[in-house]
């Protein structure tokens, strides 16, 4: 292809030709960069999901069977099942860690699979020498046969397991430190990539800028200078540009024909411009009249409560009087009649305090002020106490300070711990616990229990007032609880939601602002594990 040739290209046709050997280039340092990161995410994901999950796992199964250890020990001495407790769940926790690090182990890391052998042979050699014989004699020769076999049992065995599964670590530190070594490689050559591709990116826009300020630029500066002339107000202005190319003339008869328009429909502008702020009037006269009918209808609900509660103290009062006085005068009708007029008048007024309840929440305000929820958690515990029972747990931990009403944050936790309490499965020991972790600028707070738990197909109809999931004979209350939660949250800047992925019971979720300056939260005193105790 000849110079001239070249020189007599058009606009359009240069800066396609650069940008056609731009890409070609950036193409070509793509299919290398995409090669190179499968390579570099190849090796991180076996650092991130191999290497470190295996790691993890050791951690966990040297604990375990430290675990175990302290368990026999202590089954040893006391002779009471629940010092064995450790030892069965480091058992299992042992297995569990086990079949993690196979399922993360690769072809061709036979170290550390005949590592992880070793240590599944150790760990029984010393479950063989030492745990069995001591649960054993504890149940033929009580608690001195058995701190004999303790003391007559030789620590080799426990020191091999633990010095196998340091083995097994030393492998798995090597794996990942090759996998690291191999991603920093691949990381380095991306780098070049990246600095190969601004270097020929930034080239091409030199080269850009030359074309277009020798062939748009110039002739746009006097384009330019007539628009501004018809922007100042001259719209009867005419633009034309002679000595631009054809690509700038018809750019200057589209800008002239613009300005007709422009000209044409200004009229119309401002007439829409009208038809806006009287539309924005509406909206705005809407919206007071929808805040004065949301004011009418909490003065109506809580009117409707209190005038509705002294006829119905007198039914109640009255029907009661019935059944003391003629309670068995009567045939046996006569007297469930009676049973049903009290049970319903008691009801009634249980609904209306319960929805009095609701209509105050952020009408009666005591005012914000920086809350402790350790503290708080501390106190909903003492309230909940009798109705708890035996064997009862609720634990928290790390609970950070937040700003609220104190009365609306303290129901909020007596009606989630509350519904913990009456949703219990028959016998057995009930858990509760309660934990927060920050997500940005709010704390996710989380109270779960291991209850009966509610159905999937029920998360939404929950929070709603007044929503029953199981019949009034099989559990007491209005269905108002978790509705009062949900308000109380909103109230406070945060949202509720039920968690559906949990295996057994019952998880809810809830949000809190973040106080300003707010750390991460610390475990304090008053936190931890707390048994509930008659």
């Amino acid at each position: 292809m000849s110079l001239s040739a070249v020189h007599s290209w058009t606009l359009r046709q240069r800066i396609i030709a650069l940008c056609a050997t731009v890409g070609m280039l950036l193409a070509l340092l793509g299919v290398f960069a995409a090669v190179t990161a499968a390579e570099n995410n190849r090796q991180l994901d076996n650092v991130l999901d191999r290497a470190s999950p295996m790691r993890a796992a050791g951690e966990t199964l040297n604990t375990a069977v430290v675990d175990q250890e302290t368990g026999v020990r202590g089954y040893a001495i006391t002779g009471r099942d629940a010092n064995l407790l450790p030892y069965r769940s480091g058992l299992a926790e042992e297995r569990k860690q086990v079949d993690r690090i196979e399922r993360l182990l690769a072809p061709g890391e036979d170290d550390i699979r005949d590592a992880l052998r070793v240590v599944e042979q150790r760990a029984d050699a010393w479950r063989a020498a030492v745990a069995d014989p001591v649960i054993a004699a504890v149940g033929t020769g009580g608690t001195a046969a058995a701190q004999d076999v303790v003391e007559n049992a030789a620590t080799t065995e426990f020191d091999q397991l633990r010095a196998a599964i340091a083995e097994m670590q030393n492998h798995i530190s090597v794996l990942r430190a090759a996998s690291a070594d191999a991603a920093r490689d691949s990381s380095q050559a991306l780098v070049a990539i990246e600095i190969a591709a601004a270097v020929i990116i930034v080239l091409a826009g030199i080269i850009l800028l030359v074309l277009l300020d020798r062939m748009v630029s110039r002739p746009v500066t006097d384009l330019a200078a007539q628009v501004r002339q018809v922007a100042s107000g001259d719209y009867d202005r005419h633009i034309n540009n002679e000595y631009g190319s054809s690509d700038l003339v018809a750019l200057a008869e589209d800008v002239d024909r613009m300005r007709q328009q422009i000209a044409s429909e200004l009229s119309e502008v401002r007439q829409a411009r009208q038809q806006v702020e009287w539309i924005n009037q509406q909206l705005q006269s809407q919206a007071e009249e929808l805040t004065r009918s949301n004011r009418d209808l909490e003065q109506f609900a809580y009117v409707a409560s209190h005038d509705l509660q002294e006829p119905l103290r007198k039914v109640a009062s009255f029907c009661q009087l019935l059944q003391r006085r003629y309670a068995g005068q009567l045939d046996e009708r006569a007297d469930q009649y009676i049973g049903f007029a009290v049970d319903g008048a008691s009801r009634m007024q249980r609904l209306i305090n319960d929805l009095l309840a609701f209509s105050r929440i952020g009408r009666l305000t005591s005012g914000f002020s920086d809350i402790d929820l350790n503290r708080l958690l501390g106190e909903v515990k003492s309230q909940l106490e009798s109705r708890a029972g035996e064997d009862t747990e609720i634990t928290w931990s790390g609970l950070p300070m937040v700003e609220g009403e104190e009365p609306l944050l303290t129901t909020l936790f007596v009606n989630l711990i509350g519904n913990s309490l009456k949703f219990r499965r028959p016998d057995v020991p009930l858990v509760v616990t309660v934990t927060a972790e920050r997500d940005g600028s709010e704390w996710r707070i989380n109270v779960r229990d291991n209850g009966i738990g509610i159905e999937a197909e029920f998360a939404d109809k929950v929070f709603v007032i007044f929503q029953r999931l199981h019949a009034r004979d099989a559990y007491e209350g209005t269905g108002i609880g978790l509705a009062i939660v949900k308000k109380i949250v909103e109230y406070h800047g945060g949202r509720v939601w039920l968690d559906v992925d949990v295996p057994e019971g019952a998880s809810i979720y809830f949000t809190l602002p973040v106080m300003p300056g707010a750390d991460e939260p610390e475990p304090s005193e008053g936190s931890g594990k707390v048994m509930v105790e008659q």
